[in-house]
């Protein structure tokens, strides 16, 4: 910021002050730089004289919280000076200082007056250029933070989508075996399992399981009726549907939760599949559907 200096070496912005959102000068200031030889009385005394001149938008008394906060923020010699005036401190904002040069009409105030007025046009310039400053930083840091969000976003959905979608490469036997029985344990109600090639490695399962299990399979001899009746027998939760119209595998959870199983229970591990589950509501919905509609059917024949 270029200062402006008086011919004794006084910084003119040095004296002036923020208070209520207004930049100004104390009386006291004003009567050193205008060298009145009453002091601050002079400066009082115009104000006095010509009260219509100095509105308080240009001159106005502090109360005594701003006398206090003043005192404490700045420390300056003017205060300390004044420190035992029986008056509060009047200031003055930049037209105030110009009306007031007008007022006094000496050389003196005229000259320093002019002073003033660049003065308070560099501070004016000095705190531009810093809100200007600030507000590029603070956008640069918005931005940042709207960077990193969507990067947080981002990593977020590759989360979820390395949890819906898991991949079991050929000898992953017991991790995909394990990961079947968690996926099954999750249902608490009731659970169908689509697999055109089930047989006696689900009844291992299902039979932990104390819900109500549904098997949709193709007639084969994987899973015969003997096997299903000497289950019910012990176990007391499975029923099992003949159907040939599903090809891919798929285990639904309380009629809610879908999963998509690349391989049949009896083969997981063998070779490379994944299990994902189907987070689409229009598609998840049209299988339950369906599921529902051929157990409905099973049960009427």
């Amino acid at each position: 910021m270029n200062e402006v200096v008086t011919k004794e070496d006084i910084k003119i912005e040095n004296m002036i002050y923020e208070i209520r959102s207004k930049q100004v000068m104390l009386d006291s200031d004003l009567a050193r730089l205008y060298k009145c030889k009453n002091g601050t009385k002079e400066i009082n005394q115009a104000v006095r004289n010509s009260p219509e001149k100095f509105p308080e938008r240009f001159s106005f008394v502090l109360n005594d919280s701003e006398m206090d906060d003043l005192r404490s923020k700045f420390l300056t010699s003017s205060l300390n000076k004044h420190g035992g005036r029986r008056y509060n401190i009047r200031v003055f904002t930049e037209q105030g200082v110009a009306m007031l040069a007008t007022i006094l009409r000496t050389k003196v105030a005229t000259e320093v007056s002019i002073q003033i007025m660049d003065a308070f046009v560099a501070m004016r310039k000095y705190i531009s250029t810093n809100l200007l400053e600030q507000k590029y930083i603070n956008n640069l840091v918005l931005e940042d933070h709207d960077k990193i969000k969507a990067l947080e976003d981002s990593f977020s959905k590759l989360e979820e989508k390395r949890k819906s979608t898991e991949i079991y490469f050929n000898g992953q036997i017991y991790d995909a075996y394990s990961k079947i029985q968690e996926i099954f344990k999750c249902a608490n109600k009731s659970l169908v399992i689509i697999d055109a090639y089930a047989d006696n490695t689900i009844l291992d399962i299902t039979k932990r399981l104390n819900i109500n299990v549904t098997i949709i399979t193709k007639p084969n001899n994987l899973l015969t009726s003997q096997d299903i009746e000497k289950y019910n027998k012990q176990y007391n939760n499975l029923t099992v549907i003949f159907d040939n119209t599903f090809h891919d595998r798929y285990f639904i959870l309380d009629d809610d939760i879908i999963y998509h199983c690349g391989a049949s229970i009896n083969r997981i591990g063998y070779k490379t599949f994944s299990i994902t589950l189907i987070g689409d509501a229009e598609v998840g919905s049209s299988l339950i559907n369906k599921v529902k509609d051929l157990i409905k059917a099973s049960i009427i024949n």
